[in-house]
């Protein structure tokens, strides 16, 4: 029989359910060790020390492992709890779509360099939000959402080639202006600087050229701070996210469904 091991590590609790009469099971990414599957004993009895490990939460943790089996949560601490995005659903989704694309891309055991900052980063950007007004917050989430997807899937090893044509591998320059211009998107393949017969989605060399700024830190602005590129724009770009999410991990994210829908303030809009 193994002898029980304690370790300290840190991370953030991507998801949280059921297990058994009062345990729960959390799916946590650690800097160091990936995503990891944890039992927290008890957490669902009200006075427990482990109540408040649960989704959306940076916590440090002491782990006990006893063979290959499931590690258990000893004790938690709370680095800082991300509840607060769900006050509006604009946030939550983005948030939702951001933590389900993580485990998509992350084998379990398995840990990317850089991925839990980057997460950690987008959800403290997504609660900054939370004090604007309903259409620029949606505006705002969106763009954060599409961001940090193009940016977990080059961290994950399936980024989009935003600036390879094909098929001849020459660089993708959008012609600014050029209202005539369109790209196409094959998901299996890439962008071709043309319309190709083949493809799920066209972009204007407007489009394009926003997408490929998304790989830089900050997302792309005018001189006065307002954000480029109005909502629907924004919408398709997730849209183009779902298919190359579809083809090359197999499935979207669920939250994209939600992400994509309109905002109560939106729909007040194309009503009122």
């Amino acid at each position: 029989m193994s002898i029980p091991r304690d370790r300290s590590l840190e991370g953030l609790c991507l998801r949280c359910g059921p297990l058994g009469e009062n345990d729960r099971l959390l799916t946590l990414l650690s800097a160091d060790e990936g995503l990891l599957r944890l039992a927290a004993s008890g957490a669902r009895r009200p006075r427990s020390s482990l109540a408040a490990a649960g989704p959306l939460t940076h916590l440090r943790a002491q782990v006990q492992q006893q063979g290959h089996g499931l590690g258990r949560l000893r004790q938690v601490k709370v680095l800082r709890s991300y509840s607060r995005l769900g006050q509006q659903l604009d946030t939550l989704a983005a948030a939702q779509w951001l933590l389900e694309l993580t485990q998509l891309l992350v084998p379990e055991g398995q840990s990317l360099p850089g991925l839990l900052p980057l997460l950690l980063h987008r959800l403290g950007q997504l609660e900054e939000l939370l004090e604007l007004e309903p259409l620029i917050l949606r505006q705002e989430a969106l763009a954060l959402a599409v961001q940090g997807g193009v940016q977990l899937l080059g961290i994950g090893g399936f980024g989009l080639p935003l600036h390879t044509e094909l098929p001849s591998g020459a660089a993708l320059l959008p012609p600014i202006g050029d209202w005539s211009w369109r790209c196409s998107l094959l998901p299996a393949e890439g962008f071709y600087a043309n319309r190709h017969p083949g493809a799920v989605l066209l972009l204007n060399a407007s489009e394009m050229a926003l997408l490929q700024r998304l790989s830089r830190p900050q997302l792309p602005r005018k001189a006065s701070g307002e954000l480029m590129g109005p909502t629907p724009v924004w919408e398709r770009l997730l849209d183009l996210l779902g298919f190359w999410c579809r083809e090359h991990l197999g499935r979207s994210p669920r939250s994209l469904a939600l992400l994509r829908q309109d905002s109560p303030a939106a729909a007040i809009r194309k009503t009122g």
